[in-house]
């Protein structure tokens, strides 16, 4: 899985995270229902937004989840997932740039795909998926030609780019590509009106996700040798943390505008999550929630500390872990966690004692202890009110 949205579960709370996670399995599902096991592979993070966003207009409030088998990535547990054509627009648009990224690589000759028979093998599996997202797209109404267009002259632009380009033109076919899926669920809600804001938006993540993509591979790319737009336009860092900013004001501005029938996890990917992506690539941090307590109010004590905090009373006993699964079962789950890489990659069911366990690379990037009183938009960390018009009341943070 990859993309610049990775939302931290404690900022997410419970509710957002049920939903973000049936987004991410319906994504999933929908790959392997209409494409087979192997589909599932170009599941990413990024490509649930558009699941995210279909939903979040839709007027009606029924058909829009199912109940999903178990899973090794749930903890071999059942659950509610998304499904519909949310699901399948995701999944159409995840598998064209998966095989665009494919096709890149080896043009690029990159590690393994310098080999002639693994870059044969590749070119066939990128045809293959690309294919399969324009069937999947025209299934839904959607003209994929538009992401395959963006990405062939991205190749051109790139190789034109150097000092004196502006780095807005090196970001421009992902800025299309980006717009025309997020407007298109607009089409698939039935909510027209919002297919301009929603191409707005679009556009402005897709300049985030080169840009962020950019900063975060410009040391290695330098080391390697391999292209990057910072060098080849010759761009600050500073240059690109302003773009990044105005972007992201962008997107908020632009969200103001769709009309949403529950707006809540769209907004809090998109207005919170991004800036969380934005400050984590440029190594910044942007929550003070526990900067502000400590150094302004200082620690709270006596009975109205947090439970375990200084002063405060003692944590309540761990209840007894129940339903502890046997040797044989809980080592069946553990080769299903291993081969899923949800052992490495995200958060995990423990196969014997059930326990929750977070992945070996988790990238949750805040301190998280202290938060609980988050306001209602789900962000604890004193931005909810920063301009984004949420209608939370923050005075809290």
């Amino acid at each position: 899985m990859f993309g610049i949205v990775r939302p931290c579960r404690h900022r997410l709370g419970e509710g957002l995270k049920t939903q973000w996670m049936a987004h991410l399995c319906g994504l999933c599902l929908a790959l392997r229902g209409d494409h087979g096991q192997f589909a599932r592979v170009v599941t990413n993070y990024d490509g649930l937004l558009v699941s995210v966003l279909t939903e979040a207009q839709a007027a009606r409030a029924t058909g829009w989840r199912r109940t999903a088998g178990p899973c090794p990535l749930r903890g071999m547990r059942t659950a509610s997932v998304a499904q519909g054509e949310g699901a399948r627009l995701a999944a159409a648009v995840s598998l064209v740039l998966a095989s665009a990224k494919v096709r890149d690589h080896v043009a690029d000759g990159d590690g393994l795909l310098a080999r002639k028979p693994v870059a044969l093998a590749a070119r066939r599996v990128a045809r293959s998926w690309g294919r399969a997202g324009a069937r999947t797209g025209s299934d839904i109404g959607f003209d994929t030609a538009v992401l395959v267009d963006a990405v062939d002259r991205q190749i051109g632009v790139e190789a034109l780019a150097g000092l004196g380009t502006p780095l807005l033109t090196v970001t421009e076919p992902t800025e299309t590509a980006t717009a025309a899926a997020f407007a298109h669920t607009a089409v698939l809600a039935g909510r027209p009106g919002n297919a301009v804001p929603l191409a707005e938006a679009g556009r402005l993540f897709g300049r985030l996700a080169h840009l962020l993509d950019a900063v975060e591979d410009r040391e290695t790319d330098a080391a390697s040798g391999a292209w990057n737009p910072l060098t080849a336009t010759e761009t600050s860092l500073v240059e690109a943390r302003r773009l990044a900013d105005d972007a992201l004001h962008g997107i908020r501005l632009a969200l103001r505008e769709v009309e949403f029938s529950d707006g809540r996890l769209a907004h809090m990917l998109l207005a919170h999550e991004l800036r969380n992506s934005v400050d984590r690539a440029f190594g910044t941090s942007s929550c003070s929630h526990q900067l502000h307590q400590a150094d302004v109010y200082g620690p709270p004590a006596g009975p109205y500390a947090p439970p375990g905090g200084p002063g405060g009373p003692p944590l309540p006993p761990e209840p007894p872990h129940r339903d502890r699964r046997g040797l044989i079962v809980g080592c069946l789950v553990w080769a299903g966690l291993a081969c899923t890489c949800q052992m490495c990659c995200g958060e995990y069911e423990d196969p014997w004692s059930r326990e929750r366990r977070e992945g070996l690379c988790s990238q949750c990037d805040c301190d998280c202890s202290g938060c609980g009183d988050c306001c209602d938009c789900g962000d604890c960390c004193g931005n909810c009110c920063d301009g984004c018009d949420c209608g939370c009341d923050c005075g809290g943070c």
